[in-house]
C-alpha cells in the first residue's frame, strides 16, 4: 500500500468516525516510515477538517465533532513521542487556554470552541469548567498562551469574565495575552465593557477572530 492511499484511509477512517480502524492504520503508517507530521497533516488534521466541514454544512452534529474529536485527541498522544520539538513548534498556530469560569457548570459551547480550535491546527489547554479567576492565573502564568477564552453560559457568571480581566491587569498579565469570550448571555457590548479583546456567537466564528487576533499581533 503506498503512503498516500495509506494517509487517505486514516481521513476516511476519521469521517467514518471509525476509532478502532484509525488506531490500526496509524500503527501501520509509523511502521512503515511514514513521519509522525506527514500522518498527523495529511492524516488526521485533514479528516477532522473534513469532519469540521461537514458539521458546517449541517450534515454532521455536535456528538460526531466530539466523537472525531476523541479520535484525533488519541491519535495525536500516540504520535507526539515520536516528533522532534521542532516540528511541534513549527505546526502550532497558537496557544489557545480556555475554561468556563467560575460558579459556571456549563461546557458545552466551550467543548466545541476548544475542538474547532484544534482543528484549525491551534494548541488548546483546557481548564474544564468552574474554574477559579485563581487558577487562570496560576495557569497562564504556566502556559504563557497567546489567548485567554473565557466562556460564561449563564448571566450570573458572565461577571466573572470581568473579574478575570481584572486579575489580569492587576497581575500585569493583561498586555502579554489577548481574552476572547462567549457564552449565552454574552454580547459584543459586554465584550467591550469590560475590555475583553473580542466577541464570538459561535465556536466557528471564535475561531476567525482568534485567528485575526494573532494576525494583528504578528502584524505589530
Amino acid at each position: 500500500m503506498s503512503n498516500l492511499i495509506l494517509l487517505n484511509k486514516i481521513v476516511k477512517s476519521i469521517i467514518d468516525l471509525n476509532d478502532k480502524e484509525v488506531k490500526e492504520l496509524v500503527e501501520e503508517a509509523i511502521k512503515i516510515g511514514i513521519s509522525p507530521i506527514k500522518i498527523i497533516e495529511d492524516g488526521l488534521s485533514k479528516g477532522l477538517k473534513e469532519v469540521g466541514l461537514l458539521y458546517e454544512k449541517g450534515e454532521y452534529f455536535i456528538p460526531h465533532l466530539m466523537i472525531a474529536a476523541e479520535i484525533f485527541k488519541e491519535n495525536i498522544e500516540r504520535l507526539k513521542p515520536l516528533l522532534s520539538i521542532e516540528e511541534k513548534k513549527d505546526k502550532i498556530l497558537g496557544r489557545v487556554l480556555i475554561g468556563t469560569v467560575k460558579g459556571d457548570l456549563h461546557d458545552l459551547g466551550k467543548n466545541l470552541v476548544a475542538i474547532m480550535l484544534s482543528i484549525n491546527g491551534f494548541e488548546v489547554i483546557d481548564l474544564g469548567k468552574d474554574v477559579p479567576t485563581e487558577l487562570f492565573i496560576e495557569k497562564i502564568k504556566e502556559y504563557n498562551p497567546d489567548v485567554v477564552g473565557l466562556s460564561a453560559l449563564m448571566s450570573t457568571t458572565m461577571y466573572e469574565q470581568k473579574n478575570v480581566i481584572k486579575a489580569l491587569e492587576n497581575s500585569g498579565l493583561r498586555n502579554k495575552v489577548k481574552v476572547i469570550v462567549g457564552g449565552a448571555p454574552v454580547t459584543k457590548e459586554w465584550a467591550e465593557e469590560i475590555g475583553a479583546d473580542g466577541y464570538a456567537e459561535n465556536a466557528i466564528e471564535a475561531v476567525k477572530i482568534i485567528k485575526n487576533l494573532l494576525k494583528k499581533n504578528d502584524e505589530k
